[in-house]
């Protein structure tokens, strides 16, 4: 589980440097780097349901709903 943090921290640093390189040559977004936070993000949200993946299921597995009014 440690090397997913490392490898996640290492590719959050080298898409950081590329974006700031891209971001210095132009102005403005380009598609390539909405494409790489939307990468980036992607990755985030599957690495955070892999690791509280339990604690969710748990959590909305809890959640009842009442029919009966008040």
């Amino acid at each position: 589980m440690t090397t997913l943090f490392q490898a996640l921290y290492t590719l959050s640093f080298t898409a950081t440097d590329r974006v700031k390189a891209l971001k210095d040559e132009e102005k403005g977004a380009s598609a390539v780097e909405y494409a790489l936070l939307v990468g980036i993000l992607a990755i985030v949200v599957v690495a955070a349901i892999y690791v509280f993946g339990t604690k969710l299921t748990t959590l909305f597995n809890g959640i009842t709903l009442s029919t009966k009014a008040p």
